[in-house]
């Protein structure tokens, strides 16, 4: 049975390094949440590594620029891996092969023109059109405001008539933007799965991006790890998977779920939700604090 907390410190000391999520916990979107910073900060303090670990399609130089921009100060983590990194290496891998159509907004064309240094010799990448493509880039909607995976049906029939493989740059299915709920591009490569298409997934809840974390932060074996989201089929699945702790936020996604107190969540109403989902946390709290 989950233990519900109050603050980060009362579990912290027990854990070398967090495996945080973004969206949900430490931002929503818009605007960073001081008391996840200042545990965040305080956790450092205390000796241990955070890495800010996300879903987000984009390569971690975007992603930091972003956070900048939120005035997430650099002494509240130590690393930040992104869905985008681990996904980029399989594109320039050839995964999906080297002429894509890619479906997403304007904002993530830094996923192909910021070549990692490892991948500068690599044969390019080409965008084309859909007709001309060996395969699907997908890091979320082209208007992610306003469309829904159902809008995509009549160009992902064609691209599975074609056998075209879907690379998933981001396996959330929605995320909150403020107080704007938005698919991902998770939801459409469940679309595109649903109709018969394949897809290849690189972000949590998936091993590429837990062994990229590991590998940058250099802890070694035996060392203890603590993820914390609110996602629980990305960060809580995910932890599961790779036999580390979690911590549930359930303050995220789930907020409306446990009651009217997004701060403190109704003991019965978190039971109850994480049992029809065959999820049990070690840990959660309402709010990274």
């Amino acid at each position: 049975m989950t233990r519900i907390i109050e603050r980060l410190s009362q579990i912290g000391t027990q854990y070398d390094a967090l495996f945080c999520d973004l969206w949900g916990c430490l931002h929503n979107g818009k605007q960073a949440y001081p008391a996840a910073v200042a545990a965040l900060q305080s956790f450092r303090q205390g000796g241990g590594k955070v890495c800010l670990m996300t879903n987000a399609p984009r390569p971690n130089a975007l992603v930091i620029a972003q956070l900048d921009r939120m005035g997430v100060p650099r002494d509240a983590w130590d690393l930040v891996v992104s869905s985008g990194d681990a996904a980029q290496d399989a594109m320039f891998a050839g995964a999906v092969g080297r002429k894509v159509w890619h479906v997403g907004p304007e904002k993530d064309d830094g996923f192909f023109t910021l070549v990692p240094p490892e991948w500068a010799d690599a044969a390019p990448i080409t965008r084309v059109a859909l007709e001309d493509a060996e395969g699907i880039v997908c890091t979320g909607p082209f208007d992610e405001l306003t469309e829904a995976p159902e809008d995509y049906r009549a160009r992902f029939l064609l691209a599975r008539q074609m056998g075209l493989p879907m690379l998933c740059a981001n396996p959330d299915i929605v995320v909150d933007m403020g107080e704007t709920r938005i698919y991902c591009a998770g939801a459409l490569a469940e679309f595109y799965e649903d109709q018969g298409g394949s897809a290849l997934y690189f972000g949590k809840p998936h091993p590429p991006i837990y062994e990229r974390a590991r590998r940058l932060l250099g802890l070694g074996e035996g060392a203890r790890y603590l993820a914390v989201g609110d996602g629980i089929n990305t960060d809580i699945l995910g932890a599961r998977q790779e036999g580390v702790d979690a911590l549930f936020v359930t303050g995220g996604l789930a907020a409306d779920a446990m009651g009217p107190d997004v701060e403190n969540p109704d003991p019965e109403l978190l039971q109850e939700w994480l049992a029809t989902r065959l999820q049990d946390p070690e840990y959660s709290i309402g709010r990274l604090r």
